[in-house]
């Protein structure tokens, strides 16, 4: 049961050795990863409102708890870090998109909720049993989950309370009504699959339904007006990390996996390709290091990107991170300087790939621009 940390104040002296030993990691920790005093303060606070609420002084904590201090703006993962280090956390929460099937899946009848959950720990964990079929990643996981349990829910409507109740005509129908043929017919030939695989089913519904291909769309150009203004947002690392993905297109994921070492005499280390930084690029990159180095002189994060959650730390920032504060999407800045060189050189897709590190199918779907109807030429200067 969650403990209501509201009424505890985290004053009260907590005099086990087990506390004692928690202090000299947090003490640890905090010199390691170059902590200011301010987080080290909080963080301590956090270990002491746990403490207080034990019923077992010296007794492992588990996630759960932790995560009740966000209600008291204290930092929880760094909370969990030191526990880790202690060896005091006992990790009891879900794996984010098990909580998200819970969600979805509630309320179904069974044994279609077993058989459902049959198919997510096998996606989730792989199996070594034939037939054998390897974890599949998270994002792809919840993505299916969204589709799987939506028509599940429907089938269920209709008065089915097995998936081995369902035919063919069945699947074709919620196909035909789904807004993503291609995601949904995935996703329905994936869950059948595993079913009939582990014999819960005698026929698999989806067999003989092509999945189709996903539709190609022409890329479009941005305004440069909104260029402008994200190039000179008033968030260094957001003018950093637009002006790599204008001029260098890196994807949103490469600007936040790249590292302090990846930027060094005017060049970028982006996988296997070195890029000679655009003057403009050089400008912002100077500006965010002076701005880091002011905010967070102790940190130890070797990521180039960092902000107030990831600097006592050492990982990545967040996907949304420093987007969020410009209202555009990395990947139409993306686009949209791609689509300049297409233009550029006349549609050389040699080049492009070579450029952006794209396969010749990618760069083909840019070079369809050149024929677009709505992407003249002249809205590019210079082609």
């Amino acid at each position: 049961m969650a403990r209501d940390l509201t009424q505890v104040t985290g004053k009260s002296a907590v005099s086990t050795g087990a506390a004692a030993d928690l202090e000299r990691v947090l003490a640890d920790h905090a010199a390691a990863h170059g902590w200011h005093p301010r987080h080290l303060r909080r963080v301590r606070l956090s270990l002491r409102l746990l403490q207080e609420t034990q019923d077992t002084p010296g007794a492992p904590i588990t996630a759960t708890q932790v995560k009740d201090l966000t209600g008291r703006h204290l930092p929880v993962e760094s909370t969990l870090e030191v526990l880790r280090a202690a060896g005091m956390l006992e990790d009891d929460r879900l794996c984010p998109v098990r909580a998200y099937f819970l969600t979805r899946a509630a309320g179904l009848p069974e044994p279609m909720g077993e058989q459902l959950r049959l198919w997510l720990d096998i996606m989730i964990d792989g199996s070594t049993r034939p037939p054998r079929r390897l974890p599949r990643h998270p994002a792809t996981v919840h993505h299916h989950v969204r589709f799987v349990t939506r028509t599940a829910h429907l089938w269920a409507e209709a008065g089915y309370t097995s998936l081995s109740e369902v035919t063919q005509a069945d699947v074709r129908a919620a196909i035909a009504a789904s807004d993503d043929v291609v995601n949904l017919t995935a996703a329905l030939h994936g869950l059948f699959a595993v079913l009939k695989g582990r014999r819960k089913l005698f026929v698999d519904p989806t067999k003989g339904i092509s999945t189709g291909s996903t539709r190609q769309t022409v890329p479009m150009p941005l305004d440069t007006a909104v260029i402008r203004e994200a190039l000179d947002s008033r968030h260094p690392a957001a003018a950093l990390a637009t002006a790599l993905v204008v001029f260098h297109a890196l994807t949103a994921r490469q600007v936040r996996d790249l590292r302090l070492s990846d930027a060094h005499d005017g060049r970028l280390s982006v996988g296997e390709r070195s890029l000679p930084l655009a003057a403009p690029v050089r400008t912002r990159l100077g500006a965010w290091l002076d701005h880091r180095e002011r905010t967070w002189p102790e940190t130890i994060n070797p990521y180039l990107l960092i902000n107030r959650r990831t600097a006592p730390r050492t990982c990545p920032v967040g996907p949304n991170y420093p987007w969020i504060e410009l209202g555009v999407r990395p990947q139409a800045l993306r686009e949209d300087r791609i689509l300049a060189e297409i233009h550029a050189t006349g549609g050389d897709l040699r080049r492009i790939c070579d450029l952006f590190g794209l396969s010749i199918a990618g760069a083909t779907r840019y070079a369809w621009a050149l024929e677009h109807p709505d992407l003249r030429g002249d809205q590019y200067p210079g082609t």
